[in-house]
């Protein structure tokens, strides 16, 4: 057992936000470049079909947390409906696709800036942005979340700047800017230009765009009221990031042709290019940045609050579990971090080579995350169902349709990354490194919590700034 944290105060539009913070990152911004590319204006489809199989797990994940509120969230349920090897796979699955995701953030959003400062080196950022970020992390909860909710804001900000611009570019509310209308969604080879073939490969895109919704789950553990806490972020999350995709999805394929240059290299940017604002490039520049950062924050709590609960089950070192005054796990904070600057030292050692490699390893877990949820939710609420004395606080309507809807989705989904080409790559690799953790799962016993993990003395937290 571990000393829980008696004061956990994240509120539910902190836990609103985070969800939607983890959303929406460079893969809006940018990504969706790719995708319109690919599917023409039918990626409106793309994103609506991705967006569905998002409610649904959003669902899914409200209805298991609300009963099970704890920071391990899907690898706890996973151990609850499948046994502890699967809850030690996604557990540790889901760590390492976030230490290196919060890696790739971080190395991109130095990039970006060493590019307007030159004589400072790309390092020299990635490691200010670690170091301020693993600060924020080691905060009372109450304080991070304040922090990770304005810093969201500022990303939910800029896409509703954007929306409005938009639907005044095409409605023609601009003086001097002639409405576009809506004649470029039918125009160029029409809706569908490329077919359902181009539909599918803009969703294997999307769906990855749809990543980080999940941490609503992990974040209600250390909310003041889980149960009515998750069920109104789960509400809020759903329909501002669907609102957010679908509505910047309509508006690039409405203001400019399908098939232009613009939209493959910056979506965002080009859309605003045609309203004529001035200095539009380094805006966007700065919103991606925010982008980054914002999701890194967001990635080092989770990762911190996976590797703990895995550490308070048996399947992490002891000493993770510890925490500092106030239930903060510093420890699990800092060896989260820790792992990300390796990676990113790594990365500018050989920029080629390191990073590419293991993003193409962690390319897919989130399929293999989601396929845990679906079928850890259909398991448990079977159980659940069966047993009387089991009282699920929030249950998922339409079960078990709405369930298995979900499962057919995601195997559609993995079935059309099988027929492409780096998406075959990629989640094979993922798949092996799935296997990997298995196996070694079940080679080294997890060890028994057998007695409390001390928790930093409070003196000893004051002398760190605590």
């Amino acid at each position: 057992m571990s000393v829980k944290n008696t004061q956990a105060k994240l509120s539910s539009r902190q836990i609103s936000m985070m969800g939607i913070g983890g959303a929406i990152g460079a893969g809006l911004f940018i990504g969706s470049g790719a995708a319109v590319k690919a599917a023409g204006p039918a990626v409106i489809i793309a994103f609506a079909v991705a967006g569905l199989l998002v409610v649904l797990l959003m669902h899914m994940l409200a209805e298991m947390a609300a009963a099970h509120p704890e920071s391990g969230a899907f690898s706890v349920y996973a151990e609850k409906a499948l046994g502890p090897t699967a809850g030690t796979v996604i557990g540790w699955l889901y760590w390492i696709q976030l230490v290196i995701v919060v890696a790739a953030e971080t190395t991109g959003a130095a990039t970006i800036v060493g590019g307007w400062f030159p004589a400072i080196p790309q390092g020299v950022w990635a490691l200010l942005f670690v170091v301020v970020l693993t600060a924020v992390n080691l905060l009372n909860v109450a304080r991070f979340g304040q922090f990770e909710y304005w810093f969201a804001m500022l990303k939910v900000a800029a896409i509703v700047g954007f929306l409005v611009i938009g639907a005044a570019l095409v409605f023609g509310w601009i003086p001097g800017v002639h409405a576009t209308g809506i004649g470029n969604l039918f125009q160029h080879g029409g809706f569908m230009p490329n077919g359902i073939v181009g539909v599918c490969a803009g969703l294997l895109m999307v769906v990855f765009a749809f990543g980080g919704t999940e941490i609503v789950a992990i974040a209600a553990a250390e909310s003041d009221d889980p149960k009515n806490n998750i069920r109104r972020a789960v509400r809020s999350v759903m329909v501002r990031v669907l609102t957010f995709y679908i509505g910047s999805a309509f508006i690039m394929v409405s203001v400019l042709p399908w098939d232009g240059k613009e939209l493959a290299t910056g979506p965002f940017v080009a859309v605003l290019s045609v309203a004529r604002i001035p200095g539009i490039d380094t805006a966007m520049a700065v919103v991606v940045v925010i982008a980054l950062l914002s999701a890194m924050n967001a990635n080092i709590y989770a990762s911190s609050r996976m590797i703990l609960s895995l550490s308070e089950r048996g399947i992490a070192p002891r000493f993770v579990a510890r925490r500092a005054g106030l239930g903060i796990p510093r420890v699990a904070v800092i060896a989260s971090v820790l792992f990300s600057l390796v990676t990113v030292v790594a990365n500018f050692i050989a920029p080629d080579l390191v990073l590419p490699m293991l993003l193409n390893a962690v390319g897919s877990t989130l399929l293999i995350l989601w396929s845990f949820i679906v079928v850890s939710q259909i398991v448990l609420r079977v159980r659940a169902d069966r047993d009387p004395g089991v009282h699920l606080p929030v249950r998922m309507a339409g079960f078990p349709y709405l369930s298995g809807l979900a499962l057919v989705l995601l195997v559609g989904v993995m079935v059309l990354t099988m027929f492409d080409g780096p998406g075959r790559g990629q989640l094979l690799a993922t798949i092996g490194l799935t296997a990997v953790i298995a196996v070694l799962a079940l080679v080294f016993k997890r060890r028994t919590p057998d007695e409390p993990v001390e928790a930093v003395e409070p003196a000893v937290l004051e002398r760190v700034g605590g």
